[in-house]
């Protein structure tokens, strides 16, 4: 039984909004920067030290698939990790880590054309009404550009919106903008 289209618009929503940002874990670049000097723990980083300083496995309701983080530069691991910890945020109805993630001035359009703000957004995840379970990040494709990045993938959205329980598979763009060092999830 397909659910109605107000809550597939919502679920869409999830998708096309889902943006995120925070601050990935601290390391030798941002110590240099803050004091001039390397921490006595520096060391050159290799391929793998890159990877392992943003630990992904933190996120136990996100699965990343498709993407070979080995291969990502240090900008496109601070998205992706950004984008993950939204995720995980919205499966743990987790309202204080979204609020540092995305944009005041964020807005949600729904597929039926109804707008939310961000706080009328999580007012949903709070309560209940959209409640996540996992959330699957497919074939990522992150992009940096400066200040402003986007990510590109396939989202797998273990979910129950409004009453329809399902697994829902949408494609969808989600904006970035670094403010304060760290990546804010912004309108597109």
């Amino acid at each position: 039984m397909k659910p109605p289209l107000l809550i597939s618009a919502f679920l869409m929503l999830a998708l096309l909004c889902s943006c995120g940002a925070g601050t990935p874990p601290r390391t030798a670049a941002d110590a240099i920067r803050e004091t001039g000097q390397p921490p006595e723990s520096a060391v050159s980083e290799t391929e793998e030290e890159t990877v392992m300083k943003y630990d992904f496995s933190a996120f136990t309701n996100v699965k990343i698939t498709g993407a070979e983080l080995s291969r990502l530069n240090d900008d496109e691991l601070s998205v992706l990790y950004v984008q993950a910890r939204y995720c995980q945020a919205m499966t743990e109805a987790d309202i204080e880590t979204l609020r540092e993630i995305v944009s005041e001035d964020m807005t949600f359009t729904h597929m039926s054309g109804l707008k939310q703000t961000r706080e009328e957004y999580f007012a949903d995840i709070a309560d209940g009404k959209l409640r996540y379970f996992t959330i699957g990040i497919e074939d990522p494709v992150i992009r940096v550009d400066g200040g402003k990045a986007t990510v590109t993938f396939t989202s797998v959205l273990n979910a129950n919106a409004y009453g329809a329980r399902g697994t829902y598979r949408m494609k969808g763009t989600h904006h970035y903008e670094k403010r304060g060092g760290r990546w804010i999830a912004v309108n597109g």
